[in-house]
């Protein structure tokens, strides 16, 4: 007999893999290609890679885990939508040595590329792994990045949750990835410069760490020296509650239970078929 923990926490490190391998990666790539002859996109290509990765990982997990692939996902799934609270710390740890796993990956994969423009591993090219405010670039406070981190993350889950609901006339399950992915897009085109959009506690602690034991001594810190890898941990889990809460008070209470019942088929955005009409043509 199959251990379904088991399986859905290896879904659940995959998945988040795989969110890593395609994110960070892009970074790198567009970090350490800047300035030169040759470079390797920009701010654009980063938010398409990591929309990608998430349609991708979602793919990959959703038949064993359901693909939270984030712990602000998981904990506002035990919070508003019945997810198992004995579950949520497994899958937490699933999810962070996933990201921690991935980021491992690119953090050897790209040494020689990120020796060549910082040697000496400084905040210059740690933006690579994990979320700064301001990008490192600009000046923003750590406070508007916290607030940041929750709103991105409130959007996420709303979102998420009005995808997923079953009775709120979401796309079809295996149409359900790409839309996420599209979120996650569309969060990182308008939400990106603040804090970087980490909304995935597991997204930025996990390559964190990997860069922390790699050489990157300051990589619990910010451009400015402050203590900054509680912001996208606290945040995004604090705006993953928000985001369920708000989804749960204004959208899902004023749901049918049986949405055939009360309104009708509830693909609506569908034009009836006119047999007569069909008759007459």
């Amino acid at each position: 007999m199959r251990n379904n923990l088991v399986g859905e926490l290896c879904a659940e490190f995959i998945g988040t893999m795989i969110i890593i391998l395609f994110g960070t990666a892009v970074v790198a790539q567009v970090v350490t290609t800047a300035g030169t002859k040759a470079p390797a996109g920009g701010h654009d290509a980063i938010t398409w890679a990591w929309g990608i990765g998430v349609t991708l990982g979602i793919y990959a997990a959703a038949r064993l885990s359901g693909a939270h692939l984030n712990p602000a996902v998981t904990l506002a799934l035990a919070a508003f939508k019945g997810f198992e609270w004995r579950r949520v710390a497994p899958y937490m740890l699933a999810q962070l040595v996933g990201a921690f796993a991935g980021a491992l990956v690119v953090r050897f994969t790209y040494t020689d590329l990120i020796k060549s423009i910082d040697p000496k591993h400084t905040i210059a090219s740690q933006v690579i792994f994990s979320t700064l405010p301001g990008n490192g670039a600009y000046q923003v406070s750590v406070t508007n990045a916290f607030f940041d981190q929750v709103v991105g993350t409130a959007i996420l889950v709303f979102v998420v949750f009005a995808l997923t609901t079953a009775n709120n006339n979401p796309p079809l399950s295996n149409i359900g990835p790409v839309v996420i992915g599209l979120l996650v897009v569309g969060i990182g085109m308008a939400w990106g410069v603040n804090a970087g959009y980490a909304i995935n506690p597991a997204r930025d602690l996990g390559p964190r760490l990997a860069s922390l034991i790699t050489g990157y001594s300051t990589a619990l810190r910010d451009q400015n020296g402050y203590l900054y890898f509680w912001v996208p941990i606290v945040g995004p889990l604090v705006g993953g509650l928000v985001g369920g809460g708000l989804f749960k008070m204004l959208i899902e209470t004023h749901l049918p239970k049986d949405p055939t019942e009360e309104y009708g088929d509830p693909t609506v955005s569908e034009p009836e078929h006119d047999v007569a009409h069909d008759r007459l043509a």
